[in-house]
């Protein structure tokens, strides 16, 4: 069973350069910068461009490959890598802020192999377009079937959705996720309550 930690840390740092951000293709950022993450030692969970034109923020997301976590000198040492590279490659037009944080405890699932390890875990999952009358599935993750995600919803029915039709998915908040995704460290915490199933 993974971990993933329970407070998601971040690091911010801005990044000016002229008024407004403007990103055409997320996707070839998220590539260009996954070997400087992952030199790092870390893996890649996501990238994407939030708030708009009023705040835009270039947001990371990564983990640690072995805990699924970051602690904040993590944050802070991605930050500073991507940082650099943004300033030499400048691959986004305008002013913008750079946040760097862990996915946290309801992360989103971005990669194949995340409907895998969270077997078990409620999620939600939204489809690029609608299929038997609906965009939105929630209930249990059941594993893969080849390149389709498994999941049961709260009725009972089971429903196979290929991968490549997913726009959006992230794990559902539920005690069992909170008992599975405790802090690896409680440094700055005043206390910890586990529940008891």
């Amino acid at each position: 069973m993974p971990e993933a930690g329970a407070p998601r840390l971040r690091s911010e740092r801005c990044l000016g350069f002229k008024q407004g951000a403007c990103v055409t293709d997320i996707a070839a950022i998220a590539k260009d910068i996954e070997p400087e993450v992952k030199s790092l030692g870390f893996d890649l969970v996501r990238v994407a461009m939030i708030g708009g034109n009023s705040d835009p923020t270039l947001q990371v997301m990564a983990e640690r490959p072995d805990t699924r976590q970051l602690d904040l000198a993590d944050c802070e040492a991605i930050s500073r890598r991507l940082s650099d590279w943004l300033d030499s490659n400048d691959p986004i037009e305008g002013s913008y802020r750079l946040e760097v944080s862990s996915p946290g405890i309801d992360r989103p699932l971005t990669r194949l192999k995340d409907f895998s390890d969270w077997t078990g875990y409620d999620a939600r999952i939204t489809l690029n377009d609608q299929r038997d009358g609906r965009k939105q599935y929630s209930g249990t993750l059941e594993g893969l079937s080849g390149d389709n995600v498994k999941l049961t919803d709260k009725s009972g029915e089971p429903h196979i959705l290929p991968f490549s039709d997913i726009s959006s998915a992230k794990l559902l908040l539920t005690d069992k996720l909170i008992n599975a995704t405790a802090p690896l460290s409680t440094e700055g915490a005043d206390s910890i309550q586990t529940i008891e199933d």
